[in-house]
């Protein structure tokens, strides 16, 4: 008999992406102090691929231990310029700065996903997208962020690219489902191998 598959996410997005690929599952969102672990693993030099990591392994634990047998999924996304790690924007002038701080650049989105069963982890794996903004106008920027309002703060770089933030961009290399914070072919490559889906 396959396992209860858990998505602990209560992202929209990531259910939507399991239900079109026609899994059978259920979701759970974790508890945990997503800020709290960040800061933690930044503080100790974690690189942006490894804050993501752990943040999926967290969730994935964290709604594993609660139920047995279920094989969980745990999914975090960082971005990154360089040097820098970007947090959700905590209000539309910081979106608004987010945004123009990558104009002319290449950013990077690291989306890492984790697999826990009784409260261990046993696989996980992280993709990544390059993203290149355009050169944007601080005008243009006013406009989008006016237009977007409340709905740039729940997304890391201030954009959706499956709306009005695809005018953001001049290339993208990189998977859709990358972008948006669940790489779905590793994902089901795993769950054959495990037998957790029909192979």
């Amino acid at each position: 008999m396959k396992p209860l598959l858990v998505l602990a996410s209560s992202s929209p997005f990531r259910r939507m992406l399991m239900t079109n690929a026609g899994l059978a599952f259920e979701a759970r969102a974790a508890e945990i102090d997503e800020r709290a672990i960040e800061a933690d693993l930044e503080a100790g030099q974690a690189d942006p691929d490894d804050v993501a990591v752990e943040l999926a392994k967290a969730k994935a634990l964290d709604v594993s231990r609660h139920l047995t047998e279920a094989l969980v999924l745990g999914s975090d996304q960082t971005m990154s310029l360089g040097e820098r790690v970007y947090h959700k924007p905590k209000d539309l002038e910081d979106a608004r700065r987010h945004i123009l701080s990558l104009s002319g650049k290449t950013h990077r989105l690291n989306s890492a996903i984790a697999l826990a069963q009784n409260g261990e982890i046993l696989w996980d794996h992280v993709s990544h997208a390059q993203l290149t903004v355009r050169d944007l106008s601080e005008a243009f920027v006013d406009r989008y962020v006016q237009r977007c309002g409340e709905s740039l703060l729940g997304s890391v770089g201030a954009y959706q690219l499956e709306g009005e933030g695809i005018h953001l961009f001049s290339e993208i290399q990189g998977d859709y489902f990358t972008i948006l914070g669940l790489p779905m072919l590793p994902l089901l490559a795993k769950l054959r191998e495990l037998a957790a889906i029909d192979g």
